[in-house]
């Protein structure tokens, strides 16, 4: 996957849905010591990703459609700098929200998706970017695809192609070996 590097040089903030995105679009529920208890599973490489952001001086923001505690626990061990959590018709009013808030155009903020929940998102922002599993409204309207699945590296991808595309890969790789480390890499 490439991205044009114009767009990825108005990039101020990468917010990323999460059911479908940052996970496989599986949840298991189930009670536990008569407690209910929701479980997602993570990529770690998606983790790394997300820390390389951030070390680039670039906010990532989880935009989800659905409340999850195992979201938010995964978000404040990856110290995402919002995880925004919505029922998925408000997410465009989140984000619009946020950017506000943070004073930029909509051409600042790139956002990855996979369904119908993130489409008005995506015909907003400066750089949509879809998954390779996402439905063929959200890819219809994606500056670029992944070729991983959501879950399966899909962030990363995003991440490294956006990162080269600005033009500090090479930055990146030599703070990762040089910083303190942090829970996924």
């Amino acid at each position: 996957m490439e991205i044009d590097p114009a767009k990825a040089a108005l990039v101020r903030i990468v917010a990323l849905d999460v059911d479908g995105v940052l996970t496989d679009n599986g949840i298991w529920i189930g009670p536990v010591a008569g407690q209910r208890v929701e479980l997602k599973r993570f990529d770690i490489q998606d983790g790394l990703g997300i820390r390389l952001l951030r070390t680039a001086g670039i906010p990532v923001v989880w935009l989800s459609g659905r409340q999850s505690e195992a979201t938010a626990m995964r978000g404040e061990e990856l110290q995402v700098d919002e995880v925004l959590q919505v029922p998925g018709p408000e997410k465009l009013k989140a984000l619009e929200e946020l950017r506000m808030r943070r004073g930029l155009a909509w051409e600042a903020l790139a956002y990855v998706g996979d369904d119908l929940a993130d489409l008005q998102v995506m015909r907003r922002v400066g750089l949509p970017i879809a998954v390779a599993n996402a439905v063929p409204e959200i890819r219809a309207v994606a500056n670029c695809v992944t070729a991983a699945l959501g879950g399966h590296g899909a962030v990363r991808e995003i991440v490294d192609a956006l990162l080269k595309a600005r033009g500090v890969w090479p930055e990146m790789l030599d703070r990762y070996f040089t910083e303190p480390r942090h829970p996924d890499g």
